[in-house]
């Protein structure tokens, strides 16, 4: 069994009630959304005119998280990631709120369905074992076998 099958399997074990998994395929990715948007809104600086923002270094060493995993997966990771980054820079152009604080809200609220989901599950996040689960979620949502 690869690696990526035995956190995937393990993840799954504190994912069992019906609920609970309908909770984390709405909540598991707007956590990923919402980070990505808070990363987003934290800029570097500027180099040749260009823009520079932590989000674009924090994602390439996930991504290659995701690479040593499965090259696959990472593929599918990387076009969720670019989705997200997208959808952000629509937001943050709207000009309504700092993307970071709307990505905060989102973030906060999207965990309190997360616990929720575990209490009803009866079991801890996975994450409280071990944090590379908190990358592994992610992936047990979009990576299908």
């Amino acid at each position: 069994m690869s690696k990526l099958d035995a956190l995937l399997n393990e993840y799954a074990e504190s994912h069992q009630n019906v609920l609970n998994k309908k909770i984390h395929y709405i909540c598991v990715p707007l956590i990923y959304f919402s980070i990505v948007g808070m990363l987003f809104g934290l800029k570097l600086g500027e180099w040749k005119g260009v823009e520079i923002r932590w989000v674009y270094l924090i994602l390439t060493l996930v991504m290659v998280y995701y690479a040593r995993l499965k090259f696959q997966l990472m593929l599918v990771m990387l076009v969720f990631s670019l989705i997200c980054i997208s959808l952000n820079g629509y937001i943050e152009s709207l000009n309504v709120v700092p993307i970071f604080y709307f990505s905060l809200a989102v973030f906060v609220l999207a965990w309190i369905g997360q616990f929720y989901g575990h209490k009803v599950e009866g079991k801890k996040p996975s994450f409280m074992k071990d944090l590379q689960f908190l990358l592994i979620g992610p992936a047990w949502i979009l990576w299908k076998k």
